[in-house]
């Protein structure tokens, strides 16, 4: 029984709960999410319905207030959410492959291997990423365009910019989930289970499969969390850009690109910037809350 109590994996998750911050920030992204999912029930309006109610400030009937084209920001807020968590969990997950794939197989085969590796990972740091994305963005989407309409894929040209941003934003952050991994790998590869397990004739898919990449599986998810709310943030940056999503969809970012273009010396409609602003700045700080919590139970569960 004392066993059960005092294992590593409990003592991380009572240090989980004991973190205040970390918890309220799991219950508050439980909350987007579950906005996310069911935002046509609870969306008191069209997020696309236009009306004559324009640059309408906060009320009953507007929570948010409207926008240039009376549609109601409220709606628009939690339509563009899906958007923002969309490309920050699919850029995630592409920048999980990538990195967990390179470091994963440069910290296990070692030697010339890993230091040509790391040094392409170095040659990568050193380029500004955002610029990477920009350049993409506007030299191949054209073309990535031209091959969706030739290969019968019509249907999807219309969402070519957001598999950009899919590939782009995954593509540049991948580096340190590579780093981190790498280290683990060459820690873990000279354990005793991992020997026995080569000397039984295991190859090196099955060792990374079976014993490498579980036992690093908790450092990667923490970092996967620290990972969402960056990319989110580029794509945010991107949107203000006018290269991130276009019209007709919606994201946090291209919402706060349409207020900042009402913007003007004579008046100032600051509920279309507040709002999503905030919405989106408090997800990214629970985002990075929760990243924080589950990055100190992983280290304490580290120690002896």
């Amino acid at each position: 029984m004392s066993e059960r109590t005092d294992s590593p994996g409990r003592r991380a998750w009572q240090r989980f709960r004991q973190n205040r911050f970390t918890v309220i920030s799991a219950w508050f992204l439980l909350a987007v999410v579950a906005l996310v999912l069911v935002w046509p029930l609870v969306a008191p309006h069209n997020p696309d319905a236009l009306s004559d109610e324009q640059f309408r400030p906060p009320s009953l009937k507007h929570w948010f207030g409207t926008d240039v084209h009376g549609r109601d920001v409220f709606s628009r807020v939690l339509y563009g959410a899906r958007i923002s968590l969309l490309v920050g969990i699919v850029g995630a997950g592409v920048s999980l492959i990538i990195g967990v794939t390179w470091g994963a197989t440069a910290g296990y085969v070692g030697g010339r291997v890993d230091g040509a590796m790391m040094r392409v990972v170095d040659i990568l740091y050193s380029l500004p990423s955002i610029i990477f994305v920009i350049v993409l963005i506007t030299t191949l989407e054209g073309v990535f365009k031209n091959w969706l309409a030739h290969t019968g894929s019509a249907a999807l040209v219309k969402h070519a910019r957001l598999l950009f941003l899919f590939v782009g934003l995954g593509a540049v952050s991948w580096l340190t989930m590579a780093r981190i991994v790498r280290g683990q790998v060459l820690s873990l590869r000279a354990r005793p289970f991992v020997e026995a397990s080569r000397a039984l004739g295991a190859g090196t898919l099955h060792i990374l499969s079976r014993h490498i990449i579980p036992n690093v599986l908790g450092v990667v998810i923490v970092y996967l969390t620290l990972t969402v709310p960056a990319i989110i943030l580029y794509e945010s940056f991107l949107s203000y850009l006018g290269l991130g999503i276009q019209p007709p969809m919606a994201s946090w970012g291209s919402l706060i690109s349409e207020g900042a273009d009402q913007i003007n010396p004579i008046r100032i409609y600051w509920w279309l910037i507040v709002f999503p602003g905030g919405v989106m700045v408090a997800t990214l700080l629970a985002l990075n809350f929760l990243g924080d919590g589950l990055r100190d139970a992983w280290e304490v569960r580290g120690q002896a």
